[in-house]
């Protein structure tokens, strides 16, 4: 991103217009009024629930009196707002079942007797009405003749409330007689993995069920279409295991205060959204004030309020210190290739590269230190890794790292995890330098990369600091953000978007609030969708107070047809890893690597030097390296470290930046 406004200085920029399709879709406002639902207006306008829930995602949890609703066009006649006429009037051909409907319901709401039905879908109904199913609808004047005739026996009255299934066995997707199958929700299981576990989109499905257009509840029974596979066995989720004995005594009840979040407790008690929601499977309906929650058995960290400043200031250079540095050269391999010269594996090896830029960084790092006097013994090794196996065991015993204060490395997620197994009882510090996966857990393992759920919490933490209206635009390929958000950002409105999955200014204006900033993620790598979504912001910007948000990288936006001036307008907002530097120190730290490597320094050529350098700030203080930790975080050239201790195991880095796009074509820190 830096380099494209650098670019964008330099070069003339040819801007062109993008014409959005030329035939717009005309979609209906309709104001709710008292004993409207969601059923009966699909009816009025000819159209199904599922159209009306799509483009209002927020609909499926209820509608209230005077809300508006956008309703999409039918290939029917929309019925006239004139006071009912008592002509009989004419029907639908066919209706899709919903849940809770039956016979009697259906017969009241078009007005025909349940037998005219049951003649109209005899053979469909020989088993029952079943959801999901469609049903011929039979005129009301058709049916009118048989619905004067004096009924042979009184009728049934429907009830009152569906009565609840218990399931008492482990059941397997359900197939009843006919050509209709069942799924119940499991614990972890996504729409994405279920519509393809039965050959199905996600938009079938959730056609067929459209009560999880905005819900995904563990146990839930879902309608599918074909057959369940033979293999497929699922575990009853209707009922959540109690916790063991041995899992029981490492929690607590924890009860939600004023203001909270899931993320903010999460981050309280030192584990993640998804660990919490885990222990806590109502939380995916949402957090609520006074809820119960299960939590690590830990005190609320009462940690002084971290130094944010220079460890420089600090330094103690009395106490020799040692660290070591564990990277991937794998020299026993290129000296084997008789193949491939030096030279030539360089040019095609880009984790060689990776490596020796890391390594560059951090020798500069070194360097400095020397130069500030810091005392510090450095062991530099080959780990000769890759992403399956290591040499990190022999390198133990062969040069007594458990005596190490620090080791840096390996690479590999894996590898860094076994290091960390073997020097777990010596508590020796172990730093995973690029991996941003976590995986096992071990007391004295540092995760020097925030994760990528770290990473999108960090933007609704800051949104919501400043008090703004989050509004979601969520490309209908990006289902699993879709459910993060749902389970995790209750408060976030989602956009509804059209049958043909294309973005509606209409669905996205009902959102917007005038006295407060409204900030609008959008999560879609489509060109298409990104240009019509942000010329409808720009249209908006005379009316409201509008910027644009991204959760994560997104290649798309570098692409020439979306111009850097239309992000400067939304002022782009988006978490980050790194900071453009434009410091005096870290000129001259790029023209110091220029002079030395002939080149200017990539990124992991700074992430060496920020990891390294920053390691020997903390092992040259009165302080220990675990202390540090605890109390100061710090910046170095692009890196923030912010490490924060897990309930269960090691640290975390939460070090990250919150940027923008500024209309001056720069990059600056949001504050």
């Amino acid at each position: 991103m830096k380099n494209r406004i650098l670019y964008s200085i330099l070069l003339t920029v040819f801007s062109f217009a993008f014409s959005v399709s030329a035939k717009q879709e005309k979609y209906i406002k309709h104001t709710v009024s008292s004993g409207e639902t969601v059923n009966s207006i699909a009816q009025k306008y000819r159209v199904t629930p599922y159209d009306i829930f799509k483009l209002n995602p927020d609909s499926q949890n209820g509608i209230q009196l005077n809300s508006v609703l956008l309703i999409p066009p039918s290939t029917a006649e929309v019925t006239s707002n004139a006071p009912k006429q008592t002509t009989p009037k004419s029907n639908p051909t066919t209706h899709l079942v919903q849940p809770k409907e039956t016979l009697f319901s259906l017969s009241r709401q078009y007005g025909v007797t349940v037998d005219a039905l049951k003649e109209a879908n005899a053979d469909l109904l020989k088993d029952g009405l079943k959801i999901g199913q469609t049903i011929k609808i039979p005129s009301a004047t058709a049916s009118q003749e048989t619905y004067e005739k004096p009924p042979l026996e009184k009728p049934v009255p429907a009830p009152k409330e569906i009565p609840k299934v218990v399931v008492k066995s482990e059941p397997k997707a359900e197939t009843p007689k006919g050509n209709t199958t069942y799924h119940i929700i499991e614990p972890k299981e996504t729409k994405y993995g279920i519509s393809k576990k039965y050959g199905m989109t996600i938009q079938e499905l959730e056609r067929l069920n459209p009560q999880i257009a905005n819900d995904f509840p563990v146990g839930l029974k879902l309608v599918v279409s074909g057959n369940a596979p033979s293999t497929s066995e699922t575990v009853n989720p209707a009922v959540v295991k109690p916790a063991t004995e041995s899992t029981k005594k490492y929690l607590q009840e924890y009860v939600v205060k004023p203001k909270e979040t899931i993320a903010s407790i999460a981050n309280d008690f030192g584990i993640t959204e998804a660990e919490l929601i885990q222990l806590n499977p109502e939380l995916k309906k949402g957090i609520k004030l006074g809820m119960i929650l299960r939590v690590p058995m830990v005190q609320k960290a009462n940690v002084p309020k971290k130094e944010q400043g220079n460890l420089l200031k600090s330094l103690n250079t009395n106490a020799r210190k040692q660290l070591a540095l564990l990277l991937p050269f794998n020299i026993t391999k290129i000296e084997s290739d008789t193949v491939n010269s030096t030279q030539a594996r360089l040019k095609k090896d880009k984790f060689l590269n990776l490596t020796l830029d890391f390594y560059s960084g951090a020798l500069m790092a070194i360097d400095s230190a020397r130069v500030l006097g810091m005392k510090v013994d450095i062991k530099i090794l080959d780990s000769q890794e890759t992403k399956n196996s290591s040499n990190v065991a022999n390198l133990v015993q062969q040069n007594n790292l458990s005596a190490m204060d620090v080791i840096i490395g390996p690479f590999y997620q894996s590898n860094v995890e076994k290091l960390a197994e073997i020097l777990e009882p010596t508590k020796t510090p172990v730093i995973s330098p690029l991996s941003k996966e976590i995986g096992k857990k071990y007391s004295n393992l540092y995760q020097s990369m925030p994760s990528i759920e770290l990473l999108r919490s960090s933007i609704f933490d800051y949104i919501r600091s400043k008090g703004g209206n989050i509004i979601a635009v969520v490309d209908s390929k990006k289902g699993s953000i879709k459910q993060y958000i749902q389970e995790n950002h209750k408060d976030t409105k989602l956009v509804g978007l059209s049958i043909k999955n294309s973005f509606v200014a209409d669905s996205l204006k009902v959102h917007l609030l005038k006295d407060k900033m409204n900030y609008v993620i959008i999560a879609s790598e489509s060109t298409g969708m990104i240009l019509s979504t942000t010329s409808t912001m720009l249209a908006f910007q005379k009316e409201y107070q509008v910027q644009m948000v991204i959760m994560e990288p997104n290649e798309t936006l570098d692409f020439e047809e979306i111009s850097l001036t239309r992000l400067t307008k939304l002022k782009l907002l988006y978490p980050s890893l790194s900071r453009p530097n434009e410091t005096e120190e870290a000129n001259q730290f790029d023209r110091k690597y220029k002079k030395i490597n002939k080149i200017m320094p990539s990124e992991y050529a700074i992430r060496g030097f920020d990891i390294t350098f920053d390691t020997l700030l903390r092992l040259s203080q009165e302080k220990t390296f675990e202390e540090t930790i605890q109390t100061a975080s710090t910046n170095q050239i692009e890196n923030k470290f912010d490490y924060v201790q897990n309930a269960t195991y090691g640290y975390s880095n939460h070090g990250i930046y919150i940027l923008y796009y500024d209309t001056d074509l720069t990059i600056k820190e949001a504050l």
